[in-house]
């Protein structure tokens, strides 16, 4: 489900207490707000609850105003509370090495309006991909990996991110493993791909493993990053069947076509502002 591009977009996250519920929705029917859209959840195991709402503004809408008075009215529920005006793009930054099928993807959806985002660069240990980007008309950055300074090819990564404002940032298929420092720095709002034959068939060629064990799924999953290597929160995941007649290069070319929608999806539920964090885990507000 996308967003509709003349809504607000209000989220917040505290203690499951009685009433949180009515407090977000009798405040925006105070305020003459339309609500086009109402998500949430209580997780009765870490005792937190979630909402989601999207609304659109009446007449004479004053947002100064309507932010000061939603921050005083949910202060005694303890809500963390985010306002997302209408027509907002994130910015994000791409991080990709040399396949092409993520970054084309999402620079198509995000041409096509999909996405409701602006690609502010796209970086990379390789320069196989510049072409593309250029002709996106998006700057691209090349940082050879020398792997006797890896921390000073980290260290433009995040000039990079920090100069152009971004607000997430995509391994579309960057195959490198990120320090701990920065992911760290890109803790929840770092997004990676990958198959999702892990962790049973690591290293290379994954689905020729996969072909010589006779699976029957594969799939993608993208999650957040964090230190523990491909076990960050996840936020989506797709899967397929398979069976005898895939053969490596099949399954190959069905996992690109997973990984691709499964990292649109992520990045959209995230730039809609519909993933919120739970410990190590996310609870995602999509139906």
């Amino acid at each position: 489900m996308s967003r509709t591009p003349d809504t607000w977009i209000l989220t917040a996250h505290c203690p499951s207490v009685l009433g949180t519920v009515d407090a977000v929705t009798r405040f925006l029917f105070e305020q003459r707000c339309y609500v086009t859209e109402h998500h949430s959840f209580d997780d009765r195991l870490s005792s937190r609850f979630f909402i989601r709402v999207e609304f659109r503004q009446p007449e004479g809408f004053d947002e100064a105003a309507f932010r000061a008075g939603v921050a005083e009215r949910l202060a005694p529920f303890g809500m963390q509370v985010e306002l997302t005006p209408p027509g907002y793009r994130a910015k994000v930054v791409l991080m990709v090495s040399k396949a092409d099928h993520c970054l084309n993807d999402l620079l198509y959806r995000q041409r096509i309006g999909q996405l409701a985002m602006d690609v502010v660069a796209v970086v990379s240990n390789h320069p196989d991909l510049e072409p593309l980007a250029r002709w996106h008309d998006i700057p691209y950055h090349h940082f050879p990996l020398d792997p006797a300074d890896k921390p000073a090819q980290e260290r433009k990564v995040m000039k990079v991110i920090e100069d152009t404002g971004a607000e997430l940032v995509v391994l579309a298929r960057y195959m490198q493993v990120l320090s701990p420092e920065l992911c760290r720095k890109l803790d929840g709002w770092a997004i990676n791909i990958h198959h999702s034959l892990l962790p049973g068939f690591k290293g290379a060629k994954p689905y020729h493993q996969a072909y010589q064990k006779g699976v029957k799924l594969v799939g993608a999953t993208a999650h957040y990053i964090n230190n523990d290597l491909d076990e960050g929160p996840i936020i989506a995941q797709g899967v397929e069947a398979v069976d005898h007649a895939h053969y490596p290069e099949d399954l190959i070319a069905k996992g690109r076509d997973i990984e691709c929608l499964t990292l649109a999806r992520a990045v959209g539920y995230h730039i809609d502002r519909r993933v919120f964090l739970n410990a190590n885990r996310t609870v995602v507000l999509n139906a």
